[in-house]
């Protein structure tokens, strides 16, 4: 039987080739990293993000599980030399050993299962160099779509065409990544009109720095 987490791998691919373009708006804002850092995009979906991190000069490795959303990319990379597109998953990732200097997780370990985030953070921790960071983001409980859906994990709800989503507390996600040091977490709130009614959104944002010591 496949698991949810690779069925839910062919869903965000059958979701790209069918809707193209899923994520748009304006990208969230970048933390301060060296000219030539060796970035790395878990999900990178249609490529919301590269645009922003391009004009850091990084190196990037923008990856996602779908080579839907990869092809998707290539107009907003175009012939930028320091973009890799890489096509993997985040419980599996194909880089060496602290080779990583920033690891960007932005919506991408909520959409797995509580078995894969572990891995998510292991494997992060893995390839990050002594002293590298993973930028965080993911909603949180208060979020207002918390709770819709088929449950399929606590706090993890299946909706439409079969990808899900967790909704995480701030101690969750600092277990999830207490192998590192917190350098920040906090709570991002905002609302959503949708047919004259506010809705609350709710995004945890963290940084976490792997030790010098590992």
């Amino acid at each position: 039987m496949m698991s949810p987490d690779n069925r839910h791998l062919e869903a965000w691919d059958s979701d790209y080739r069918t809707k193209g373009q899923l994520w748009g708006g304006n990208p969230p804002s970048l933390p301060v990293l060296p000219d030539n850092s060796r970035v790395l995009e878990l999900g990178c979906g249609n490529g919301k993000n590269l645009q922003g991190m391009m004009e850091k000069g990084w190196n990037i490795f923008a990856m996602d599980c779908s080579l839907t959303a990869l092809q998707l990319c290539r107009p907003v990379v175009g012939n930028a030399g320091r973009v890799n597109l890489v096509a993997g998953d985040a419980v599996h990732l194909p880089f060496r050993d602290s080779v990583i200097d920033a690891v960007f997780s932005l919506h991408v370990a909520g959409h797995l299962t509580g078995p894969g985030r572990t891995r998510c953070a292991r494997e992060v921790l893995r390839v990050l160099r002594p002293g590298g960071q993973v930028v965080f983001r993911d909603f949180g409980v208060e979020d207002f779509r918390n709770g819709k859906g088929e449950m399929i994990e606590l706090g993890t709800y299946r909706r439409g065409t079969g990808s899900f989503t967790h909704y995480f507390t701030e101690d969750e996600v600092t277990r999830l990544f207490r192998a590192f040091n917190c350098i920040s977490i906090g709570l991002h709130r905002w609302s959503m009109r949708i047919k004259g009614q506010e809705y609350p959104r709710c995004e945890i944002t963290a940084i976490f720095e792997k030790s010098p010591e590992i």
